[in-house]
């Protein structure tokens, strides 16, 4: 899987160690049965965020329709919610403790301020409330 090519799969980590790595950084190296790659491509629908790369022999299962994976198995698609969850809960963290730090400096670092504000407030597609029992739902 390399960062910024297609793939839309979910890939699920049976054993082996792989590293993730992003603009050539490595970010985490997982050797966590059931560990799954590939969620946030699925997720976003876009082309892979990052390089994951085997570091041992690996086995892995894997869904070619990651989506339709994820939808078919709504307790993986649970476990996935909680682990994108989790990894934004402990960014925001990090994001407030520095913009706390460099809430008050002027120059590059007191722009940090306002460029991680605008990170953390990014909206995404609004959700369409409503289904075949309510479809015209208005909240």
């Amino acid at each position: 899987m390399a960062q910024g090519t297609p793939f839309g799969s979910i890939v699920i980590l049976v054993d082996g160690s792989v590293s993730i790595d992003r603009d050539g950084v490595t970010l985490a190296v997982l050797d966590t049965p059931g560990a799954v790659l590939g969620e946030m491509s699925t997720v976003l629908e876009r082309p892979s965020t990052a390089t994951v790369r085997a570091l041992s022999n690996c086995t892995v299962l894997q869904a070619d329709d990651g989506a339709a994976f994820l939808l078919e198995r709504p307790d993986v698609l649970l476990d996935v919610a909680r682990a994108l969850a989790t990894r934004l809960d402990n960014l925001t963290g990090h994001l407030t403790d520095v913009k706390r730090q460099y809430a008050g400096d002027s120059g590059h670092l007191g722009m940090l301020d306002e460029v991680l504000s605008t990170l953390m407030h990014h909206q995404t597609r609004p959700v369409i409330p409503g289904s075949a029992r309510m479809p015209d739902l208005d909240y």
